[in-house]
């Protein structure tokens, strides 16, 4: 017994320490970006800057949130994730809901239908030539409605509406109740950890998305904050050149101008990613409890 006790807590220990480091090397460099980004310009052009601001001062989020490109696309993505995470919810649930139900002849044949789009899809080329031809290119509609009809979420949801006890369905159809009123009445509440799940699933997809607006999106207006940071990392960009210039005149050395440059990119990647790392710990106890209960059944 004391043998077996003595393993586990070491198997313990060794757990607790792979996982510690493994949380160091995640968080240690946005904690380094976050300390270039509130840092003196010189010090950073002088690379004497750690995981400890030097020189603390907020100019370089002041050049990106005074800079309209940056403001543009962020109010950008804010809006093709509200949009699109509500399109993904409505498409998802109306979807669902009737593979779900027993009744429902024609669901078998409609989710193998379904499930091949899974696994086979038209390609890029078509996509791009269903868009043009239907006249999104270049809107909104474009990021949004592809991400709408992931077969994945209705899955998701089909499997947790099928787990629901057949009585409450039949009570209220015997109450004389429709299927609109026992989905938005009855399902959809007792449904809000799972929704809650699909949401933040939605919600970090889009937020995240580089591909499609990428490939779909050709107005500079109409960019999200992805391709402004594919500027900052890859095209050696920042922001628009009037705040460029307007960031460079604060700094006659070279190396302060470089170190400015540099505390800059910092503020705007960590702008970038800053909504999605404070929303998620809020709605991590519904991740946690919607992927436990939507779970595939065996």
């Amino acid at each position: 017994m004391k043998n077996t006790g003595l393993a586990n807590r070491l198997f313990d220990i060794s757990n607790f320490t792979v996982l510690m480091l493994l949380s160091l090397s995640i968080v240690l460099p946005f904690v380094y970006m976050l300390s270039i980004s509130l840092s003196n310009p010189v010090q950073v052009g002088l690379y004497q800057v750690g995981l400890i601001p030097r020189g603390f001062n907020w100019k370089s989020y002041e050049t990106v949130f005074q800079d309209n490109q940056i403001l543009l696309s962020y109010w950008n993505s804010v809006r093709y994730t509200m949009l699109g995470t509500v399109l993904v919810l409505l498409i998802g649930c109306l979807t669902a809901y009737p593979l779900s139900v027993n009744r429902f002849k024609a669901r078998r044949p409609l989710s193998i239908l379904f499930t091949f789009t899974m696994f086979f899809s038209g390609g890029l080329i078509p996509s791009f030539m269903l868009l043009k031809n239907l006249s999104l290119l270049d809107t909104i509609w474009a990021i949004t409605l592809p991400a709408a009809f992931s077969f994945w979420n209705i899955v998701i949801l089909r499997t947790n509406f099928q787990a629901m006890p057949q009585e409450l369905y039949e009570s209220a159809f015997i109450d004389g109740a429709n299927d609109w009123q026992i989905l938005f009445r009855i399902v959809l509440p007792l449904s809000k950890a799972i929704l809650a799940t699909i949401a933040l699933f939605a919600s970090v997809g889009l937020w995240n998305a580089y591909f499609g607006p990428l490939m779909y999106l050709t107005s500079p207006e109409m960019q999200p904050l992805t391709i402004i940071l594919r500027r900052i990392l890859l095209a050696n960009e920042v922001l628009s050149q009037g705040a460029l210039d307007q960031a460079n005149s604060m700094e006659i050395d070279p190396v302060a101008s470089a170190g400015r440059m540099m505390s800059i990119r910092m503020a705007t990647i960590f702008v970038t990613i800053g909504p999605i790392v404070l929303i998620y710990p809020f709605v991590q106890k519904y991740f946690v409890q919607g992927v436990l209960v939507g779970s595939v059944k065996g």
